[in-house]
């Protein structure tokens, strides 16, 4: 018995605003509750949120004035491997993890996308950054998404 992938991506367009990160959180959400373990949906939520607030506080809009968000989720015998894509309008300096001081407000996102993700990245074209972040296979909720051939 053989097993191929099964392959489902989403994309959204949001504000370049605060309320761009809760709208993204919102449908990432919806969508993926039926189908991931709440554990990794948490994960998946934490990282999609510092990915778009940080696109909000540190990046210019996509003509627009959007951001868009993607996430690409394929099922294969060995688990769930899902991809995050946050793309902007990019910013003079790109996203990089720094030392944060302890008492700081912010500066931890980053870390926090480190720790969640499997690996993440920057990539970057003619019309602006995005930055991804990738989870590595998990069991699945949902074996009936792996298609028997």
């Amino acid at each position: 018995m053989s097993t191929r992938a099964a392959e489902r991506a989403w994309c959204v367009v949001v504000p370049h605003h605060g309320t761009g990160a809760r709208l993204a959180r919102h449908r990432l959400a919806a969508e993926l509750a039926p189908i991931v373990t709440p554990a990794l949906l948490a994960d998946l939520v934490a990282v999609l949120a510092e990915l778009v607030g940080n696109a909000v506080r540190h990046a210019d809009p996509l003509p627009g004035g959007v951001i868009r968000v993607s996430w690409r989720l394929r099922t294969a015998h060995d688990g769930q491997r899902i991809l995050l894509r946050v793309t902007d309008g990019g910013a003079g300096v790109g996203p990089r993890i720094r030392p944060a001081d302890r008492d700081a407000a912010d500066g931890r996102g980053l870390h926090i996308v480190s720790g969640l993700a499997s690996r993440w990245g920057v990539e970057r074209d003619g019309l602006g950054q995005s930055v991804w972040a990738e989870f590595d296979p998990v069991p699945t909720t949902r074996p009936d998404l792996v298609v028997a051939g």
